[in-house]
């Protein structure tokens, strides 16, 4: 759906809004929408490999219940899985390439 805007706040900056600018957008079917601009921040590369730190610490916590069951099937590719884990934030494919078991 095609819509047109108008910064209400700022009429020079209906391209580029500032963080709180007062919005109307006119869409197609005539319908009006007015609301506040919010600026959605642009994730760092801090926020990536926090996220992929807690995605690691997540896997390793559901695999805690394998390591002392040595009769598992899966256990030595467990225990490889979890080595690879732990690794993993200081190889070059950190944060882009996930571990697998």
């Amino acid at each position: 759906m095609n819509y047109t805007i108008l910064n209400l706040t700022d009429s020079n900056r209906s391209d580029n809004p500032q963080d709180g600018d007062f919005i109307q957008y006119t869409y197609s079917n005539g319908n009006v929408l007015k609301k506040h601009y919010k600026a959605v921040p642009a994730e760092t590369q801090e926020d990536i490999d926090n996220l992929a730190r807690l995605w690691r610490n997540d896997e390793l916590a559901s695999t805690d219940c394998i390591v002392p069951l040595t009769d598992h099937p899966d256990h030595a590719a467990t225990l490889a899985y979890r080595a690879a884990l732990r690794d993993w934030p200081t190889t070059s494919d950190f944060p882009d390439t996930k571990p697998t078991l």
